[in-house]
């Protein structure tokens, strides 16, 4: 099976998951957080549904300088939430038709002239966007938790659903 298969199926599978969870963020939570150094659910939820974004870096250039990142404003209500997902994830995975010679070749994260790290642009992929959905889907999850909102299975059945 081809590198491209394979994230192709990972992919839709956490990108299914994780619409599931956002299409769980209460409205009327958007600005509580559990902590005061956690960030506020709505600007998680915003966060998440930016995350596929990334893929755009990763697979048509050949590094990254967080010293020209900027933070994005969090989206005002799960309708917007919800569209910036769809629109990130769609763009995401039309990017995915790559070759396996493609997906091999070096990515690198710099700061600044500060070389980070250089992975295969498969590892980054992986890393920048599917992990890191994954880790912030479940502070989402634990978020919805927090606010007694029932969570969708994730990898098999809920407390809330079977």
């Amino acid at each position: 099976m081809a590198l491209k298969e394979a994230l192709l199926a990972e992919y839709d599978h956490e990108m299914g998951t994780t619409r599931r969870l956002l299409e769980r963020v209460p409205e009327d939570k958007l600005a509580w957080k559990p902590h005061e150094k956690s960030m506020a659910l709505g600007e998680l939820a915003s966060h998440l549904s930016n995350i596929p974004n990334w893929a755009a870096t990763i697979l048509n250039d050949s590094a990254f300088d967080l010293a020209t990142m900027t933070k994005q404003a969090p989206r005002t209500s799960r309708t917007e939430i919800l569209a910036l997902f769809d629109a990130s994830q769609r763009s995401a995975r039309a990017l995915l038709d790559r070759t396996d010679a493609e997906y091999a070749a070096p990515w690198s994260l710099k700061r600044g002239d500060q070389l980070m790290f250089t992975l295969p642009r498969v590892a980054a992929f992986r890393n920048f966007v599917l992990n890191h959905t994954i880790h912030h889907r479940g502070q989402l999850s634990v978020y919805l938790r927090l606010n007694d909102v029932p969570l969708p299975p994730i990898y098999g059945p809920s407390a809330d659903e079977g």
